[in-house]
């Protein structure tokens, strides 16, 4: 096996375009997984633990620029105000985990269970590509195209993502067979946009890819426009919209059974979180009338 030692992003490239078949590895958390289950035998990888273009975040007016190489520890105590994706990173295994594995290297898996994922989807995310010819950048949901696929070309990096930052709750949560060190059985993501009066909601392990929840998003906009609940004070939503809006959630999702759960259990799960989840979002958002 050829281990490629690039000290550079420019340099990276180049050697991405030489050997354009050569895996990349950051933290190796998926990589050396595979690996150790001989289910993996790279003949060349590419080292891009080094690079300094892809450890970095950064705001770009409205928007936030994630690096490929940011780890979740970081994003834990450096990006507080970024809520659901700081309870998507504390959710990514164990603190050895968090500190070696990457916002990049859940996108280059590309695993329907990438924790990271239904946020990043909730978001709008565009993944930001590389190769030594041009850069460009894609929605994440034409970046994703499949169980552990996606649109990345043989001599592209990933170099992050970027998105518009929202400031109304949300929230990320999971299920699983246990609290830690779990790939989820279910996930789900709920962010409520008060500029825009808008609702996104993105599930994960339940599809093939990442999904969002569009006829449910739009039912619980509506919903929450006619109570009142985008007002100051927020009115509470009726209970029947609650049910109505968790049903259109589960109706969603596209699940199939496996070794972690059935069909049936998933779609019971994302139900049950989505209710969850817009409980919470409406005890802030009263919260935060109370306080102003």
């Amino acid at each position: 096996m050829d281990v490629l030692l690039p000290r550079t992003l420019e340099e990276a490239l180049a050697r991405k375009a030489e050997r354009p078949e050569a895996t990349p590895i950051a933290g190796g958390t998926d990589v050396m997984v595979l690996m150790n289950a001989d289910l993996l035998r790279p003949e060349v990888m590419i080292d891009v633990s080094q690079l300094p273009e892809l450890g970095g975040w950064r705001r770009e007016g409205d928007d936030l620029f994630v690096g490929a190489g940011v780890t979740y520890a970081r994003i834990l105590r450096e990006l507080p105000e970024m809520r659901a994706l700081v309870q998507a990173s504390r959710a990514v295994g164990s603190p050895q985990i968090r500190n070696r594995g990457t916002v990049g290297g859940n996108l280059g898996t590309a695993s329907p269970a990438g924790d990271s994922l239904p946020v990043l989807a909730v978001h709008d995310a565009r993944v930001v590509l590389a190769s030594a010819e041009r850069e460009r950048e894609i929605p994440w949901d034409a970046f994703l195209t499949g169980v552990k696929q996606t649109s990345l070309e043989p001599d592209e990096l990933i170099l992050g993502a970027r998105w518009r930052v929202l400031h109304g709750p949300q929230s990320f949560a999971k299920v699983g067979t246990r609290n830690a060190m779990v790939i989820s059985v279910a996930s789900l993501c709920l962010a409520l946009d008060p500029v825009t009066r808008t609702a996104r909601v993105a599930m994960g392990s339940v599809a093939p890819t990442v999904i969002r929840a569009h006829e449910a998003e739009t039912f619980l906009a509506d919903a929450m426009r006619r109570a009142g609940a985008w007002g100051d004070p927020p009115a509470p939503i009726a209970a029947g919209d609650v049910e109505a809006f968790a049903e259109r959630v589960a109706a969603a999702a596209q699940p199939i059974d496996d070794i972690r759960g059935s069909a049936a259990y998933r779609r019971h799960a994302v139900r049950v979180l989505a209710r969850r989840a817009l409980a919470r979002a409406a005890d802030e958002m009263a919260e935060e009338a109370l306080a102003s």
